[in-house]
């Protein structure tokens, strides 16, 4: 097709749309990518997820919008729905390009190269310590580029093509700007996501195709944690622990006082928004005084913490690991099929084993996306399916998998391995899913789960004072238990949780559990709970040595 000369308001809502499914189809090649400023892993998720906050306000535009209702669909949505520091920022320069967009009826190249070089101002304002090696690099790049084919007199397709083509040496140079990318051998995982944009933009101009994403063999699995102590300016694992983000409505000459505070607790700080709402993001070690500053200012909403080191972890799990690698079942389906989460090989097995047809690799940090279950589900033979998420966090994703597909899917609310243990001692594949659900579910509540782990800051809780190091020992009450060693804090907790009532323990060992630490445990449950019965089974589970599940 001929290119076009400007673009109107459909064309702007198509590129987006069409930028949300690139990101989706390169989302894991993006997050294989992510190296640095921490190792997030999820860059490209959380840029796919604004992306799709955006796309879905587009779409629910009436009628025949206007350039102003779209650029206001496309601000307000990328600033609500922006998820962790990639996303904040692609979410500032959406802003930068709205600004710019908002006051044409269409866009010519001169209003392109201006929108480009806005949002890569606006970016750079929202960064508390721009880092260069990274999406503001190619941002820059993009912007000037842009600009440069404007002055010699090109066409909208001409700024375009030029945009790209900086953006794409910038992105290729970045692993020059940051020791950490040249080590792991990988461009910045943000650029690349913003790149796609201008494919977007172009394929919406004259129609060109699509890039493919690269398969993920060909793209290092590295992270921070592999490279020793090289973290760069913007801080690293071992110096800044969560990630906290928030909306914050507050009045903008409150902001750079907030910032202030922020500057003095934590790094990657972005900050964007305006006309009193606010989308904050921050890495730190004091979630408090993160979540106290907003107080000082105005009121935060939609608070979200994580813990950016079990994320490392479990994300490393998940991506080498293939969950379902069973055979396909052959025979009669059953009525009532069962798909489960879990983190661990040996927790698979043992759900494989209890009758769950189709795995979904997941955990505390690495949540699974409702795509991820919905397709598990579509993948099974049966028309009814029992959805164990065996963890909180996944909870509220999997109670949307039965109305995005025609079967039949009920969900038993496990927040546990051992909860979705004790769940499939009651499931019968000849009924249907509502009988089951009922039945697993009672079934799960019997049982009382339980933890060890190693604590990651210090604290003070009911049980005494925690420090960083010190094996903790939680139930559905919280830390109970603290010690300095892992058995000892596995039988305290035990000791606790472990009575007359009770007359089976499920011990699941996973990373960091040994054969001396397991007998420590089993003798004195046999010592000090003689009426008890024992059952171990190697889970392999990341971050947790022993769960247990008492019954």
């Amino acid at each position: 097709m001929p290119p076009y000369e400007s673009l109107d308001a459909p064309n702007v809502l198509k590129v987006m749309v069409t930028y949300r499914d690139l990101l989706r189809s390169h989302q894991e090649v993006v997050n294989r990518l992510n190296v640095y400023p921490v190792p997030d892993g999820d860059t490209g998720t959380n840029m796919a997820l604004t992306l799709e906050s955006v796309a879905k306000e587009l779409l629910e535009l009436a009628g025949d919008p206007s350039m102003e209702v779209v650029c206001k669909a496309i601000s307000h949505a990328s600033l609500m729905g922006a998820r962790g520091n990639s996303g904040v920022i692609l979410s500032q320069l959406l802003r930068g390009f709205t600004e710019r967009f908002s006051g044409v009826a269409g866009i010519d190249a001169a209003t392109l190269a201006g929108a480009l070089v806005h949002a890569d101002k606006l970016a750079r304002q929202a960064v508390v310590r721009p880092v260069e090696g990274t999406i503001l690099s190619v941002a820059k790049a993009a912007g000037e580029g842009a600009q440069h084919a404007l002055d010699a007199g090109g066409s909208l397709l001409a700024v375009a093509e030029a945009a790209r083509a900086s953006a794409q040496i910038a992105l290729d140079y970045t692993p020059e700007q940051l020791p950490q990318l040249k080590q792991a051998g990988v461009v910045d995982s943000g650029g690349t996501g913003y790149l796609l944009f201008f494919d977007a933009l172009l394929n919406g101009l004259d129609g060109r195709d699509l890039p493919e994403a690269p398969p993920l063999e060909g793209i290092p699995l590295t992270t921070l944690h592999d490279m020793g102590e090289h973290h760069g300016e913007g801080g690293g694992i071992a110096d800044l622990r969560y990630e906290v983000m928030y909306l914050l409505e507050a009045k903008d000459e409150k902001i750079p006082a907030f910032k202030e505070v922020w500057a003095g607790i934590g790094d990657s700080i972005v900050v964007v928004g305006g006309d009193g709402i606010w989308n904050c993001h921050i890495h730190t070690d004091d979630i408090g005084a993160s979540i106290e500053a907003a107080m000082d200012a105005g009121r935060p909403r939609q608070i979200r913490v994580t813990d950016l080191m079990e994320q490392v972890v479990e994300e490393r799990w998940v991506t080498e690991n293939v969950a379902d690698a069973a055979p396909e079942a052959t025979g009669p389906a059953p009525m009532t099929a069962v798909v489960a989460v879990v983190s661990g090989d040996g927790v698979g097995r043992i759900f494989k084993s209890l009758g769950v047809e189709r795995l979904v690799v997941g955990g505390q940090s690495m949540n699974p996306s409702t795509e991820e279950l919905v397709q598990a589900v579509e993948g099974l033979r049966s028309d009814h399916v029992v959805l164990l998420p065996n963890n909180k966090n996944i909870r509220p994703v999997a109670e949307r998998v039965n109305e995005l597909t025609t079967k039949t899917v009920s969900v038993v609310p496990t927040s546990s391995i051992v909860e979705g243990f004790a769940a499939l001692l009651a499931y019968d594949p000849g009924a249907t899913a509502e009988e089951n659900q009922q039945a697993m579910a009672q079934s799960a509540a019997g049982v009382i789960a339980a933890e060890v782990t190693q604590a990651v800051r210090d604290t003070t809780v009911d049980a005494g004072a925690v420090s960083v190091g010190d094996w903790i020992g939680l139930s559905r009450e919280g830390i109970l238990a603290i010690a300095a060693t892992l058995p000892e804090a596995a039988c305290r907790l035990l000791e606790l949780l472990v009575t007359e009532d009770h007359d089976l323990v499920t011990i699941i060992e996973g990373d960091g559990s040994s054969a001396a630490t397991t007998r420590r445990i089993t003798e004195w449950l046999k010592a000090e709970r003689p009426h008890v019965e024992t059952e171990v089974h190697p889970g392999g589970q990341p971050l947790y040595p022993y769960l247990f599940g008492i019954e």
